[in-house]
């Protein structure tokens, strides 16, 4: 490619919106162009990064056994309402009704679908099966931002495995992680594997591939002396016991203003936040619920909600706290409570002498025995892990580090296939509902998160697996013949040994060739100019630490594949 026909429309500045390393320099590298809120066109640049990210994860794909698909991307609103989901997704789901009246949705996944067409495996014989597709994704993102990171439209490879069993099943989700695993390290992405939750897809064994970045939005909490890491949902740590206060009886006192867990702290006849009981209100698919945690912890509305089995959740308001309990947000507990379900963190287990609301507006209760005066109908884990706590595995004190998720892999269990009717035949002739898994990664995503991780002040760095060109040839001077020759002679040779090349030639200052190069990320430059080519050389410059040398016009072609196949 000759860079004076090549689409590449580099910017002095980013989008004012932009908050984003990526989203700041894949704009202002030519490499996107948003059309609206959560819409972006990949131009040229963006598009060859694209399918160079698209084929390493197909590579992988296929280098397991599976197999590709392509489905389309609306469905009929039935098949969603069967397999229960309807609901479930909310309102990130676009909903079409078509001029026959008839409800359609875009497809934000297709479990849905690839079950429909694992109807036609009929007997075990054909076991086990893995499928995949890259397609276009819809969700109605409610804040669309970070530029690629989180989009309402987006190409995803989603693929599903069909099993006879939980011994199969565990065999394609082990396929999948290992091909996950060698798909980021082609990326060049510190691609963690996660504990996860499965949250609206459903199932168990749930793996998160993430990646560190301030750009992110989850939170992992990982040990840096063992292998433990959990995305902050599904994570656990070892606390110090506490010793419970000498308050054996249950008493009620005046706390009049005192609405929060510091005033409290702060108030006469008041408890350290460690020694408070803190209860949440909670609508859980239209039923009232209290969620109880220790004052000094946060409720963790995941946990919550993967462990009561929740669809729809949300925090009470405070008219439905005051119609339920009889009191105001503040002063609210559980003591005595009768009629609403009561789930309760296991950190309170056992625990005495502890102070809560009192149902009463401005009192509170003191001396509270969780085994004599709560009625808790299950203990679920529900807090929030801190930094600084104790892994549950070493003991040394966890971190919580931002992270990007680039994958996630499920599995999902026999549910689909028992609402939508996919059975086979055992070897015993008994019907049995197949077993799936699923296993997604996002290709625009995870080239943000390339550009998220690699990138330096003056622009991208790409990796040479997913570089929009390998090599770029700079020729310093058109007006230099030999300069012009000599290019155009390397051009040629670099094709014929099948490195992605691009020649700057255009008419212009080399100061602005070197710095357009460089904020499109290619990863070597070759710079021919008329003093070195006098000498039978020309530079050589890797972009990833802007080291350059000069190397004999004879030798740049074997260097340079050198340096690009590693």
């Amino acid at each position: 490619m000759r860079w004076s026909n090549l689409h590449t429309p580099t910017l002095r500045d980013a989008p004012a919106d932009a908050e984003a390393a990526s989203h700041k320099l894949l704009v202002r590298g030519g490499f996107i162009r948003q059309l609206h809120a959560g819409h972006y066109s990949l131009l040229p640049l963006g598009w060859r990064v694209f399918m160079k990210v698209e084929n390493i994860v197909r590579e992988e794909m296929d280098a397991i056994g599976a197999q590709e698909f392509l489905l389309p991307a609306m469905h009929p609103a039935s098949l969603w309402h069967k397999s229960g989901r309807w609901d479930v997704m909310g309102e990130e789901m676009f909903r079409v009704t078509d001029r026959r009246g008839t409800e359609n949705v875009l497809g934000m996944t297709h479990e849905e679908v690839f079950t429909t067409l694992a109807l036609e495996i009929t007997s075990y014989k054909s076991l086990p099966q893995m499928w995949y597709q890259i397609q276009t994704k819809f969700r109605d993102e409610p804040r669309p931002k970070s530029g690629l990171l989180r989009v309402r439209e987006f190409k995803m490879k989603d693929a599903y495995s069909f099993d006879l069993d939980e011994a199969g099943l565990d065999t394609s989700f082990d396929l999948q992680h290992s091909a996950y695993v060698r798909i980021f390290e082609r990326l060049s992405l510190p691609a963690m594997p996660v504990e996860a939750s499965s949250g609206a897809m459903g199932g168990s064994g749930s793996t998160e591939f993430m990646v560190p970045s301030p750009a992110g939005e989850d939170d992992v909490v990982r040990c840096n002396n063992c292998d433990y890491a959990a995305n902050l949902e599904r994570s656990s740590s070892t606390l110090p016991a506490v010793e419970d206060r000498d308050l054996p009886e249950l008493t009620k006192f005046p706390t009049p203003g005192v609405r929060t867990i510091a005033a409290l702290e702060a108030v006469e006849g008041g408890a350290p936040a460690d020694h408070q009981i803190k209860t949440m209100v909670m609508v859980l698919d239209g039923d009232v619920t209290l969620a109880l945690v220790r004052g000094d912890h946060q409720l963790n509305m995941q946990k919550l909600q993967d462990g009561t089995g929740t669809i729809d959740i949300r925090p009470a308001t405070a008219e439905e706290a005051k119609s339920t309990l009889g009191a105001m947000p503040g002063s609210l507990g559980a003591v005595g409570v009768e009629g609403p379900r009561i789930v309760a963190d296991p950190v309170l287990q056992g625990r005495a002498g502890l102070t809560t609301g009192a149902n009463e507006d401005d009192w509170h209760y003191t001396g509270v025995d969780i085994a004599r005066d709560v009625a808790v109908d299950e203990w679920m884990d529900l807090r929030d892990v801190s930094a600084g706590e104790a892994c549950v595995n070493c003991g040394e004190p966890l971190e919580i580090v931002r992270c990007i998720e680039a994958g996630h892999i499920f599995k999902l269990g026999t549910n689909y296939a028992e609402k939508l009717g996919a059975h086979v035949m055992d070897p015993d002739g008994v019907q049995k509902p197949l077993i799936m898994g699923s296993y997604g990664i996002g290709i625009e995503r995870n080239m943000a998160t390339i550009a998220e991780t690699y990138h330096d002040d003056n622009g991208l760095v790409w990796p040479v697996s997913v570089a929009p060109f390998e090599a770029v040839i700079t020729v310093v001077s058109l007006k230099d013949e030999a300069s012009v020759t000599a290019a155009e002679k390397l051009y040629d040779e670099l094709k014929a040994k099948r490195i992605d090349v691009l020649l700057d030639d255009r008419d212009a200052r080399a100061g602005v060739k070197f710095a357009d190069a460089e904020l499109i990320g290619i990863p070597y430059r070759v710079t021919i100019g008329p003093k070195a080519l006098a000498e039978g050389e020309v530079e050589f410059t890797a972009r990833a630490d802007g080291a350059t040398t000069r190397v004999g016009i004879d030798a740049i072609v074997d260097q340079l594949v050198a340096a690009v196949t590693g």
